[in-house]
């Protein structure tokens, strides 16, 4: 298990839950395994997931209070998708995205040259008024082929 994944783990997580006084309730640890499991992701899908895999009961309205609430503690990012719709990455390491804007999914590119080049750029650059506490990067695209329809068994 690399550093990155390993932060994400569910010890880990009831850490930083103890560590801001919050409960490890049923709701927010199966909101997390579903980020686990799927990356990127909105209320909705967090909640259709939960409610395939989990049984554990809850509302796309707690769950998306719970992503925003863990997304304030810097559990998961949230990003805005050009539908209009909130998305949270459960990878809070330093990497850009790339939009699929057919599909509206988000794809993590992991480019740690790209992100010093990027960095120390930056680093150098003044904007007045402003000092620079992030830098979010992310690609909109479409795939080049379309996906594959399941197989129908």
């Amino acid at each position: 298990m690399t550093s990155q994944t390993q932060k994400n783990d569910m010890d880990h997580f009831k850490d930083v839950l103890k560590s801001h006084s919050l409960k490890a309730t049923p709701q927010r640890l199966a909101v997390h395994e579903a980020m686990l499991k799927l990356g990127h992701a909105s209320a909705d899908m967090v909640t259709e997931e939960i409610q395939k895999s989990s049984g554990t009961k809850v509302t796309v309205a707690s769950v998306y209070n719970i992503l925003t609430n863990m997304a304030g503690l810097g559990i998961y990012h949230h990003r805005l998708s050009a539908n209009n719709k909130m998305y949270f990455d459960v990878n809070t390491f330093k990497h850009f995205h790339i939009y699929d804007s057919e599909n509206h999914e988000f794809k993590d590119v992991i480019d740690n040259e790209l992100v010093e080049l990027i960095e120390n750029y930056f680093s150098k650059r003044r904007f007045r008024g402003y000092s620079i506490e992030n830098i979010d990067i992310q690609l909109v695209g479409k795939p080049t082929r379309k996906k594959k329809a399941a197989s129908r068994g």
